[in-house]
């Protein structure tokens, strides 16, 4: 992946100090989650370039939208991606655990969203911060439920992209913590692809479920107009 600054369409992403850089999966979440409740503070967890932030600082008018990122480079670069936005007076940007985080932290967020490390693999590379970004041991699932419980609002949201093959144990874990499923966007790459990243929406109120899907090219660099709509805003090229 290429360690490039990252342009979109209103503002740039340096990616050269961290681990994991931008990619499909974060972008489709930040167009994807909702802020038709309009949130006042937000908190995206293991942020590393802070594009989540940002892309919910460009969507909402959530005054405090803040970030958590336990890689030092990473925190650092997130941090002047923050300072360099047209958003910077709304952005900021902690270096900690996230259990360091919830214990420290009384505030609640109305949102919260996360992309999180989530490749099981026995196997590690001999890249320790890509390894911390990208492995489960660096954030496991009961640990990223056991945060939302207790830092979201009664009535806020917390959304999240997972490997579909993780949807049932996710919804589960997070249903004992007393989070409700409520809306899912299944992902596939092509229309004869398996799915394979799922985008959740839970909150505390238990509801329909919305499902849906999204198909992102039906040939090789041609979009599929849902595609195109949900990241128009962001992309230089849609």
């Amino acid at each position: 992946m290429s360690s490039l600054p990252f342009k979109f369409k209103e503002f740039t992403v340096h990616q050269d100090r961290c681990a994991m850089k931008i990619g499909t999966d974060g972008v489709l979440l930040g167009a994807w989650t909702s802020v038709d409740k309009n949130p006042f503070s937000v908190l995206d967890i293991g942020a590393g370039t802070g594009v989540l932030a940002l892309m919910i600082a460009q969507r909402s008018y959530a005054e405090n939208i803040e970030a958590l990122e336990i890689d030092a480079d990473a925190y650092e670069q997130c941090s002047e991606n923050f300072e360099n936005s047209p958003w910077a007076d709304r952005l900021f940007c902690y270096h900690a655990s996230l259990l360091e985080f919830v214990e420290e932290i009384e505030d609640t967020y109305d949102l919260i969203i996360c992309n999180p490390p989530f490749y099981t693999e026995d196997y590690k590379t001999d890249n320790d911060a890509r390894d911390l970004a990208r492995f489960n041991d660096a954030m496991p699932f009961d640990h990223l439920i056991y945060a939302v419980a207790n830092l979201l609002s009664n009535d806020g949201v917390f959304t999240v992209v997972i490997p579909s093959k993780e949807e049932i144990k996710f919804t589960d874990l997070a249903l004992k913590a007393g989070l409700h499923l409520n809306r899912s966007l299944h992902v596939k790459g092509n229309p004869e692809a398996d799915v394979k990243r799922s985008l959740l929406e839970y909150s505390f109120h238990n509801s329909e479920i919305e499902h849906s899907e999204l198909i992102i090219e039906t040939a090789r660099h041609q979009y599929t107009e849902d595609y195109i709509n949900l990241t128009k805003d962001f992309y230089l090229k849609m």
